[in-house]
């Protein structure tokens, strides 16, 4: 598994249940590797439509498009978690806290080790923080945050719970095929927003802006969904 991604790239993770949604992640990262995480996540119409087909089909109907509870409970057993919980806003929408206890450990099993790099001071005094992942540790890194999750994105095909290595293109002509354009239109028009605080004012980051020791990144879904190639993203403060 290649070593270098950014903590940003890590919360998104945390959302990949939530997919064709609008999620916006705020948080810190501590010197000793603890962060402290403010999710929102809103499910696109056009998704929470095909929620509801696919509950009333399942016999299930009724409950609500993003279960916070549930996914909390799911994501708590999860490595490197301290404390997670979710409130429903609404029937498609939480919001809510989530404490990793030692980000280093975060989702670190099998094949999704090594998942983050943390290091608060090297040689030249500079802290770290780089996060990766690809399509070969995707599956089991979803598996770690909740079966569910791997059932939900392996409905709608996604190469990260499949293992099926697609284009961009290719994913969404197949989404569109399957479930309408409209749904595969809101996957590629749907982003991960993530503004992250460091221990120290940052020097240089890959894959994202900054100012001072808040770092900003805008991360399409779908490069997450198909990971067509490994995210790569990375800050460095001092």
């Amino acid at each position: 598994m290649m070593k270098n991604i950014f903590l940003a790239v890590v919360t998104a993770a945390l959302l990949l249940a939530f997919p064709s949604c609008a999620s916006r992640i705020n948080g810190s990262l501590a010197e000793g590797g603890q962060a402290d995480l403010g999710i929102n996540a809103e499910l696109k119409p056009g998704m929470s439509a095909l929620i509801t087909r696919l509950a009333a089909l399942s016999g299930t109907p009724g409950a609500p498009l993003l279960d916070g509870s549930s996914l909390a409970a799911s994501m708590a057993k999860a490595p490197g978690i301290a404390s997670v919980s979710f409130t429903n806003k609404t029937p498609s929408s939480i919001e809510g806290p989530v404490k990793i206890s030692q980000i280093n450990d975060f989702l670190s099993s099998g094949k999704a080790s090594g998942l983050i790099s943390f290091e608060q001071k090297n040689a030249a005094g500079e802290g770290y923080c780089a996060v990766n992942f690809n399509l070969a540790s995707g599956p089991q890194m979803l598996g770690l945050i909740s079966p569910e999750i791997t059932m939900y994105l392996s409905a709608l095909m996604a190469p990260i719970a499949t293992g099926e290595a697609l284009t961009r293109p290719e994913y969404l002509n197949l989404v569109a095929s399957v479930y309408g354009k409209a749904i595969a239109d809101e996957i590629s028009s749907s982003s991960i927003r993530a503004s992250v605080n460091f221990p120290g004012a940052i020097q240089r980051v890959k894959g994202g802006n900054f100012s001072g020791k808040r770092a900003d990144f805008d991360i399409p879904l779908l490069d997450i969904l198909v990971l067509e190639t490994p995210l790569s993203y990375e800050v460095v403060w001092k």
